[in-house]
């Protein structure tokens, strides 16, 4: 019986496996994975969005295989692995029975399902949850230096894949606080926090700038009940699907009857408390929840062992889920039979087009780090997102791509009809507006710097600070300059043009790597008592960067 379960086992597994590789080789690229991509390209300890377990995954993939395939690879193998450390954490001895409800359960999990092929962040956060749930287990039964530092760098393998994996370990340590009291559990932590250094020296190096993004620059929006409390709720069924209420049962019947299961119910209760609260600030994207599929599923998996009715409804509502997620996955290759349009769709034709027709003239692209990497993966041209005023930092605000389009012609696509030298539509009807620029030139790390908070109505003369990092001078007369006011929920709301003076009247040109001061007054704002500004730069006639961080505003 063992042995014929055991086969069962693997069968399933490297069935799902090889849908996963066919699935991974035939489905165009989402934008966020060609984002990743365009991570892989240069490998780093870190990124602007993410740590940088995304992109090791994309370059190990990409050593052995060309393509979406390459892209995905260590994607499907994580996702066979998570399946596999599930199955082993749970050690009923009756599992051997139910192995075929183990992987509907699974198999029915929307995101989980998609994460078994699309290369996200949250692909090895999953594996890591899953795996660092398994060795904690193993650490309580066997307290010893050997599973210290197993757990160590699993922890760390966490912090690397997401920063929302600081959420699992915390609420792991809160289930079980003697661990404060644990010579191996400080030591565990001690290998984590050694594991991790080169990521913390990357943010030193970079002025955590991933950390200054998330927790103080990101744009928001007023509160809305609607898209923010019950969006929460909306996810908490759209990870599951159809079998979200026999989930949440098994969650609601569960009892902390020992440390491991304590564990469970700490970390999923926690994460969605945290996200409950977030929810009133912020909206909760339904990736950010996702990490309670790995708990959800041992504590389901376990009630369905124990509770035939349960059992029966989870077979019969996962199968449903089965084939609709079947169906759309189809979709997603196929566009004539997916029921909506997807961003899968579309970008590989409308990059075949645009490389018959411009060769390999870069392409620039306004507020779109979706776009650049799309279209450098299927076109192999070099390409860049030029960020504006009003859209946000992103990788390209940090790396070297501009440089590389200095003084080259480009195809850069303006979003204004009226200045198009050629235009392309894709399927969904969305137009491409391309304008050649013959000498490109943008100066977007030129960094303007004015010390606040300032007071609004005692204010006069301000001092700002630009700092040049290129290698050469920077002309004055390329440069315009502005003020962005923005709101509470740092959102421009109006941009007003300015005309600094420097403090050494004769200066034409920004010295290079150096700092120039100049004076200026700030203009009367033309909305009611703004939060924030912010000055930027128009280089060479192009649209107004981010130059500058949020200042903000007393009243």
């Amino acid at each position: 019986m063992k042995s014929k379960s055991f086969r069962i086992f693997w069968l399933f597994l490297a069935t799902a496996l090889l849908i996963n590789l066919l699935q991974s080789y035939f489905t165009p690229l989402i934008f966020d994975e060609a984002y990743y991509w365009y991570y892989a390209q240069n490998l780093a300890w870190g990124y602007f969005d993410h740590p940088p377990m995304v992109a090791l995954m994309v370059a190990l993939g990409s050593y052995f295989f060309d393509g979406e395939l390459g892209v995905r690879l260590v994607s499907c193998l994580l996702s066979a692995g998570t399946l596999a450390v599930l199955w082993a954490t749970v050690d009923d001895p009756r599992k051997k029975r139910y192995v075929t409800a183990f992987f509907i359960l699974v198999f029915s999990m929307a995101l989980l399902n998609a994460y078994g092929f699309f290369t996200l962040p949250d692909t090895p956060l999953l594996f890591f949850t899953a795996l660092f749930l398994y060795v904690y287990k193993r650490f309580l039964t066997d307290t010893s230096a050997g599973w210290a530092i197993i757990m160590g760098l699993v922890m760390a393998g966490l912090m690397y894949s997401k920063y929302h994996a600081a959420l699992v370990i915390i609420f792991v340590l809160l289930s079980n606080l003697k661990l404060l009291a644990n010579k191996y559990a400080w030591l565990a932590l001690l290998v984590a926090l050694l594991t991790y250094v080169p990521h913390f020296i990357w943010l030193y190096q970079h002025d955590f700038v991933t950390i200054q993004y998330h927790l103080f620059d990101r744009p928001n929006a007023p509160y809305s009940f609607e898209k923010y409390t019950l969006g929460f709720f909306v996810n908490l069924m759209a990870i599951f699907g159809l079998t979200f209420p026999w989930i949440y049962l098994s969650l609601f019947r569960t009892k902390s009857t020992d440390t491991f299961t304590r564990a469970l119910l700490y970390l999923v209760y926690g994460v969605l408390i945290f996200f409950f609260v977030s929810s009133f600030n912020r909206r909760v994207q339904t990736q950010w929840i996702i990490v309670t599929a790995i708990p959800l599923a041992i504590i389901t998996f376990r009630r369905m062992m124990h509770d035939e009715k349960i059992n029966r409804s989870i077979i019969t509502a996962g199968l449903i889920n089965i084939a609709i997620i079947l169906y759309l996955r189809i979709g997603l290759v196929y566009e004539e039979l997916s029921p909506v349009y997807y961003e899968t769709h579309g970008n590989k034709a409308l990059a075949k087009e645009m490389k018959s027709k411009i060769g390999d003239t870069p392409l620039v692209f306004i507020n779109s780090y979706r776009n650049a990497p799309m279209f450098a993966f299927y076109t192999g041209n070099d390409t860049y997102s030029m960020n504006n005023a009003y859209y946000r930092r992103n990788q390209y605000s940090i790396d070297d791509s501009e440089l590389r389009l200095q003084h080259r012609k480009v195809l850069y696509f303006s979003r204004r009809p009226e200045k198009a030298d050629i235009t392309f539509t894709k399927s969904n009807g969305g137009t491409f507006y391309g304008e050649f620029i013959e000498n490109f030139e943008s100066f977007r790390k030129l960094e303007t710097i004015v010390d606040g908070p300032i007071r609004m109505d005692t204010l006069k003369e301000l001092t700002l600070k630009i700092h040049n990092p290129y290698d050469r001078p920077v002309e004055l007369d390329k440069l315009r300059f502005n003020v962005a006011y923005l709101t509470d929920f740092k959102k421009v709301k109006n941009a007003i043009l300015i005309h600094p003076r420097p403090i050494d009247g004769q200066l034409l040109a920004l010295p290079p790597n150096d700092t120039t001061y100049f004076k200026f007054k700030l203009p009367a704002p033309k909305m009611k008592n703004p939060s924030y500004f912010r000055v930027g730069i128009s280089d060479n006639g192009l649209p107004f960067g981010l130059n500058g961080k949020n200042t903000e505003i007393l009243y």
